[in-house]
């Protein structure tokens, strides 16, 4: 696989505190390096770097992806007493906007996530993701995800 076919798609910033150190006018400059079409962004529950990460990539040449790695309550996002199989009051979502629709849809996730959905992180819940899912492509993020942790903790049901 070369270089040119590999895009990122799981990416955190310096906007993902304590997780991230990358800066992107430094993560810019090694996408080009590696000649690297595109790549996405997905900072721990928020956008803060969206619009200087689009900047930088447009002008760099290279196709900008807007996401965010969301936190999942596992129940309703107000609910502060059900726990996720993990132990958990969340898990994690990739979530990356598809178009101008997918961005929009991903501020309004992550407003609600902070206004409403908040408890130890800005959560959503899948009654909003049902509510603001066009232009918006999901995928299952890391180990804290839902689908892992099941499969981790061995919590199968037929």
């Amino acid at each position: 696989m070369s270089a040119s076919s590999f895009v990122h798609l799981h990416l955190h910033t310096h906007y993902s505190l304590l997780d991230g150190a990358t800066e992107i006018h430094r993560l810019m400059r090694r996408v080009k390096e590696l000649d690297m079409p595109a790549v996405a962004i997905t900072d721990h529950g928020n956008l803060f770097g969206a619009i200087e990460f689009y900047t930088a990539a447009v002008k760099a040449g290279i196709r900008p992806i807007v996401g965010i790695e969301a936190y999942l309550a596992p129940g309703h996002r107000t609910d502060r007493q059900t726990k996720c199989i993990g132990g958990d009051y969340y898990y994690h979502l990739i979530l990356l906007a598809t178009n101008l629709t997918g961005y929009r849809n991903l501020l309004k996730l992550s407003s609600q996530a902070y206004l409403d959905g908040f408890y130890y992180r800005p959560r959503i819940d899948k009654e909003l993701l049902a509510e603001f899912n066009e232009g918006l492509i999901c995928l299952s993020a890391c180990l804290g995800a839902e689908l892992p942790q099941t499969l981790l903790h061995r919590d199968l049901k037929p």
